[in-house]
């Protein structure tokens, strides 16, 4: 590899390690939210999925308001749940001129009004004690916090401590995940025992054939150990977040896995793209900078991801986060695909030219085969999966991390079979048959695309 793309990547590393462990840790359904000067008539906070022994506790602090009317109307704000049908119905009252604030709408579930507020012993104008609410939800479903300020022009200023659960009256606990993700915990550590598997068994392959063993072999081992790791730590993550509301760290360790795995995954397809340690024992120019691209995506993707999981569903700049986290991981998948095309118009090259026309047919279509699974892995993992999300029922939110996982499990045991170090090459006992076999397709090929 060049220095530069050495110098390069060390930077990128270093910068993403050091942002992963100043962030604040994850509170997950225990979330605090500043609001400082805001005039929006509604601020959505959270989602959360209730079931029937749900509870909400909201703590408000530091309220203050600017801007104001000298007569402040504050039962005009105030907090309150709402489901995602109750809010269309809200927002066709609003529209109809039914109500003029959705805090007199009878399809939504009040958990705090601001005319229950007592001043505070501070001067200051507009400026209150703090404020708890406490509220039971006995419909199960998926809930959004929303906040509704119908004075206008007005700017509020506080500070919010949510914290959901459900109670699990069989066993007494408490549960801080929402409804449709209690079981992940079990669910990443099923996945964990499964890559831990596959990486002893490859520990086995390489020791069985190590004398035909590449360098990208162990490479391949390194991948599979960190995403084990990844969802270790995040089955750990969202049991603690499941128990005590609180990730306790294991956030930190999660994004640093995730971040060394999504770019070490990504290397490895263009690596094998390349042909390297197959084909050659190089890279070229192009090559090396396709890496170069790559990885430094990778840091802004894995930045994306955490600044959305941190500020929440609803957070501060949370769509434009999404919008980058989005288009980054688009040219990513984009331009790990350039090697692989271009492995593919070599090897259709070499064969017209060397005659061996039967080494090359085989390496073609494997190329051609592991194109075409990159391409639905991608589409499968970034398309369906996210369809998945949004069409299913809150009580069935785990359902799409499984496909996700399912899909990367297949792709990792199609990548280690296909491309498994192997004592008798098959492309080196090629006899005369199949070499005029071989070369007859390809002569076929070579009209059909004319």
């Amino acid at each position: 590899m060049a220095s530069s793309f050495s110098r390069s990547s060390l930077f990128f590393l270093v910068g993403a390690v050091i942002f992963f462990f100043l962030l604040n840790t994850s509170l997950a359904e225990i979330r605090s939210t500043e609001i400082r000067s805001d005039s929006r008539s509604t601020i959505p906070f959270d989602e959360f999925g209730f079931t029937q022994s749900g509870r909400l506790n909201l703590t408000i602090t530091r309220i203050s308001f600017s801007n104001s009317k000298p007569q402040l109307h504050l039962s005009q704000l105030g907090f309150y749940l709402c489901t995602r049908d109750s809010w269309a119905q809200v927002v066709q009252q609003l529209q109809d001129g039914d109500i003029q604030c959705p805090l007199r709408s009878q399809h939504i579930k009040p958990v705090f009004n601001f005319n229950h507020l007592k001043p505070d012993h501070n001067p200051t104008l507009h400026s209150f004690e703090v404020s708890d609410a406490s509220v039971k939800v006995s419909d199960a479903n998926l809930f959004t916090l929303l906040f509704s300020n119908c004075v206008p022009d007005l700017e509020v200023s506080m500070d919010v401590h949510s914290v959901m659960y459900n109670f699990n009256p069989k066993t007494g606990q408490l549960d801080f995940l929402s409804a449709g993700k209690t079981c992940l915990p079990l669910v990443y550590f099923l996945f964990f025992l499964a890559y831990l598997a596959m990486a002893a068994v490859w520990v086995y392959t390489l020791y069985n054939n190590r004398l035909t063993a590449y360098k990208i072999h162990f490479f391949m081992l390194s991948v599979v150990i960190l995403k084990a790791l990844n969802l270790l730590c995040e089955a750990e993550d969202k049991s603690y977040i499941k128990r005590t509301g609180a990730a306790h760290g294991w956030d930190v360790l999660f994004y640093l896995f995730s971040f060394l795995k999504g770019i070490t995954l990504f290397t490895l397809i263009v690596l094998i793209g390349t042909g390297w340690s197959f084909l050659k024992p190089y890279l070229q120019d192009k090559e090396k900078k396709v890496l170069i691209i790559v990885i430094p995506l990778q840091v802004v993707a894995n930045v994306a991801q955490v600044a959305i999981d941190e500020t929440g569903p609803f957070g501060h700049n949370s769509d434009t986060w999404k919008k980058v986290f989005l288009l980054v991981d688009i040219l990513c998948c984009c331009a790990v695909l350039f090697p692989i095309v271009w492995s593919i118009k070599n090897l259709r090259e070499a064969a017209k030219v060397d005659g061996k026309a039967a080494v090359n047919l085989m390496k073609l279509t494997l190329f051609r085969q592991y194109y075409i699974i990159v391409i639905s892995y991608i589409y499968f993992t970034r398309v369906v999966v996210y369809a998945l999300e949004t069409i299913t029922s809150y009580k069935f939110q785990w359902t799409g991390p499984v496909a996700a996982e399912l899909a990367t499990l297949a792709f990792y045991l199609f990548t280690g079979y296909n491309f498994r170090p192997k004592v008798q090459n098959p492309y080196f006992a090629i006899d005369d048959e199949e070499e005029e076999a071989a070369a007859e397709q390809l002569k076929l090929e070579d009209e059909f695309e004319l």
